[in-house]
C-alpha cells in the first residue's frame, strides 16, 4: 500500500527551530522511503506548491507572539486533505488544528499527535503555572489524547505528561527520540586551539520557554567567580533586551540569528562547552547538535535534555540554579579536551535521524493497514476538492 502522510503544524516559520527541523527531517525520510507527503503550515498568504519533498500548503494565518503564525480557519486545511487523501495524519499541534483532527477521524483517517512540548512546563515558564491550573491542564491532556488514535513523545520526560491518564494506554503511546544530522553537525577538521578563556556557547530562540536567561546567568556567575570566560549567544527572540541587561558588564556576546545549519555547526564546534539548560525541554535538538560537533553540553538535572547527556559527554546542574550549573561547566572543562570532544560525538551518534524516521514509518504503515471505519454520518471535507495535479 502506498503511504500518503499528511503533516500538519502551527508555529512553523522560516526561522523556527526544533519543531521545523523535526518535521523537515521526517518529511524527507518519508519521501526517500517512497511515501507521498503533504505538509500544511501557516503563512502570510494561501499557497500550494509541489516540491521534491511533496506538496507544501501554506494557509494564510494571523501573526501571534514571537513572530509565529497560527491557523485559525480549518477550512483550507480540510480542503487540502480532501484533495490529498492521506492514509494517516501526523499533527504537531495541540491547539487550533484539533478540529481538523476530529474531522479526519470521523472519516476514518488514522491520526497521530507528535507531542513536541509539555503543556505544564510551557505554561510554567511563560506565565508561572499555578497549583490551581494543574488539574485543568491534566484534564486537557486527557481530552487531547482521546482526540488522537496514537500519541508520539520523544523522551521519558515527555511521556510523563500522559502517564496515568485513563485515555492513554501503552498501545497508543509511542516513545520515539528525535535525531541529529551527523553530516552537517560534526567536529571541525582541526580542533580549536587551547585558550586561556573558557569558551561557552548557547544556541536557540531567545524566548522564555527556552530559558536563555539561565544560560546567561550561568556565564555571569562564572565571570563573577573570576573565571576567564566568554559566552557566545546565537539566536534571536523577544527577550533579547532582557538578556542583554542581565549580561551587562559580563563577557557575553549576542550574535543574532545564524543563517545556515553549516554556519551554526562551525560556531558550535569552536566552543569548549555548550549551555542548554532549559529544564522544560521535552527533548533537546540543540543538545544533540552541539554534541555532534564534539562540544560537551551542560544541562539541567531534569527535563528531556538531561536524558541525552551522560557523564562522559557533559554534566548537569540543579535546574534554575546558575551557581550549580557554573560548577558543572568547570567540571567538564577540567577533563582533557580530546577525551571530552570524542565522548560528545560518540553520544550524538546514538541518535541518527534514520532511526527516528524508521520508527515513524513503522507506525504510519500500521495505521494505513488498518484504518478506522468512517462515521456513517460523515461527509467529505468539502464537496468538490481541487486536483493536486492542477496546482
Amino acid at each position: 500500500m502506498e503511504l500518503r502522510i499528511a503533516q500538519l503544524a502551527n508555529f512553523v516559520g522560516p526561522t523556527s527551530g526544533g519543531m521545523k527541523v523535526a518535521i523537515d527531517q521526517l518529511g524527507s525520510g518519508y519521501v526517500a522511503a517512497g511515501a507521498r507527503r503533504l505538509l500544511v503550515i501557516p503563512g502570510s498568504t494561501h499557497d500550494w506548491i509541489e516540491t521534491e519533498l511533496g506538496y507544501v500548503v501554506t494557509v494564510a494565518a494571523r501573526p501571534v507572539s514571537g513572530g509565529y503564525r497560527m491557523i485559525l480557519d480549518p477550512r483550507p486545511v480540510l480542503r487540502a486533505l480532501e484533495a490529498f487523501e492521506p492514509t494517516s495524519l501526523e499533527v504537531s499541534d495541540k491547539s487550533t488544528l484539533l478540529p481538523v483532527t476530529m474531522a479526519a477521524r470521523r472519516r476514518g483517517i488514522p491520526t497521530v499527535l507528535f507531542s513536541h512540548e509539555r503543556l505544564d512546563a510551557m505554561l510554567s515558564m511563560r506565565i508561572g503555572l499555578q497549583r490551581e491550573l494543574r488539574h485543568p491542564v491534566r484534564m486537557f491532556n486527557g481530552a487531547l489524547a482521546r482526540v488522537f488514535d496514537h500519541v508520539v513523545v520523544t523522551s521519558d520526560y515527555a511521556a510523563g505528561e500522559f502517564s496515568g491518564l485513563a485515555s492513554v494506554d501503552r498501545a497508543r503511546l509511542h516513545q520515539v527520540p528525535l535525531g541529529v544530522d551527523l553530516q552537517t553537525f560534526r567536529p571541525p577538521p582541526t580542533p580549536p586551539p587551547p585558550s586561556p578563556t573558557l569558551r561557552l556557547v548557547h544556541a536557540g530562540r531567545l524566548s522564555r520557554e527556552k530559558d536563555p536567561h539561565l544560560a546567561v546567568r550561568t556565564a555571569v556567575a562564572l565571570h563573577r567567580r573570576g573565571v576567564p570566560v566568554r559566552l557566545d549567544v546565537y539566536g534571536e527572540g523577544p527577550h533579547r533586551p532582557e538578556l542583554e541587561a542581565i549580561a551587562a558588564g559580563s563577557p557575553v556576546v549576542f550574535h543574532g540569528h545564524v543563517a545556515g545549519r553549516g554556519a551554526l555547526a562551525r560556531r558550535l564546534g569552536e566552543a569548549d562547552v555548550a549551555l542548554s539548560v532549559c529544564s522544560g525541554e521535552t527533548f533537546g535538538l540543540a543538545v544533540l547538535e552541539a554534541l555532534a560537533c564534539g562540544t560537551p553540553v551542560v544541562t539541567a538535572d531534569r527535563g528531556g535534555a538531561r536524558e541525552l547527556v551522560d557523564e562522559a559527554s557533559g554534566a548537569w546542574g540543579r535546574a534554575d540554579e546558575p551557581e550549580s550549573l557554573a560548577h558543572a561547566v568547570l567540571r567538564v572543562a577540567e577533563r582533557p579536551a580530546a577525551e571530552r570532544r570524542a565522548a560528545a560525538r560518540a553520544r550524538a551518534e546514538h541518535y541518527p535521524w534514520s532511526r527516528t524516521v524508521s520508527a515513524m514509518l513503522s507506525l504510519h504503515r500500521t495505521l494505513a493497514a488498518s484504518p478506522a471505519a468512517p462515521s456513517p454520518s460523515s461527509r467529505p471535507f468539502r464537496p468538490s476538492p481541487p486536483s493536486l495535479s492542477s496546482r
